[in-house]
């Protein structure tokens, strides 16, 4: 059983930025107030496997972001590649299926097991934080928000993947179906000191989301456009504990 997550470690930092100086910047700066560096798609559209080896180099480990959905043997490729790169968390879309999801993790954990090597936390995601049940009707998916991700929530554990990505609102109902060891990864987190309102829908602030039940969350704009981004990222940690 693996020991219990310090403040500091249930954090993730989404590295929101295009450059490689900016994304250097921001590990040195917070690698010891943070459990993993979040590379998305602006900074791996804009570097590539070059943002991943920036974040390693600096001593941070890294939640590869690009949210994978094809077909299964495309994106168990993508994984294993993914594994190879030595990233410590990755994701794909539950709505790319069962299949797609069980053949995903079970490439990813036989590559591990070949490198010898950890093998990466596979997250599913469930519903984007930016949509609420008016923008499920515009896509033809019926039901709450809560109803649908809980759903797919279950189903990526049915197919063998460790948890899922998920709004802090759907925490509760998450680990009503899944259980206590499925992980669950928040971000629409807003820390209490924040009171900006963006483009995500479905927020808590980040002792809320912890007090709720969530192994990690994802903090990014606060923190990074804050005057004093290693102050701020240590006020979230205190929200944490």
């Amino acid at each position: 059983m693996n020991p219990p997550l310090s403040p500091a470690e249930k954090i993730i930092f989404a590295l929101d930025v295009s450059t490689l100086e900016e994304a250097r910047k921001f590990v040195r700066l917070l690698k010891g107030r943070t459990g993993l560096f979040k590379v998305g798609l602006e900074l791996y559209t804009a570097l590539g496997k070059e943002a991943v080896r920036a974040v390693q180099e600096e001593g941070g480990r890294v939640f590869l972001d690009l949210k994978f959905h094809d077909i299964p043997n495309t994106v168990s490729r993508a994984a294993e590649e993914a594994v190879k790169l030595g990233v410590d968390m990755f994701n794909l879309h539950a709505s790319g299926g069962t299949e797609m999801m069980r053949e995903t993790a079970e490439r990813c954990r036989k590559a591990a097991e070949r490198m010898n090597r950890r093998p990466p936390i596979v997250l599913a995601v469930t519903i984007l934080t930016s949509m609420d049940d008016e923008n499920l009707k515009e896509i033809g998916m019926a039901g709450p928000v809560e109803e649908r991700v809980a759903s797919l929530a279950q189903l990526a554990r049915k197919a063998g993947v460790d948890g899922v990505v998920a709004s802090p609102r759907e925490i509760v109902p998450i680990r009503r179906r899944c259980g206590e060891r499925f992980v669950i990864v928040t971000p629409g987190i807003r820390p209490a000191f924040e009171g900006g309102k963006d483009d995500q829908k479905r927020v808590m602030t980040a002792g809320e989301a912890i007090s709720a039940g969530a192994d990690y969350i994802v903090v990014g704009r606060p923190v990074r456009l804050a005057p004093d981004p290693a102050a701020a990222m240590d006020r979230v940690i205190e929200e944490v504990r």
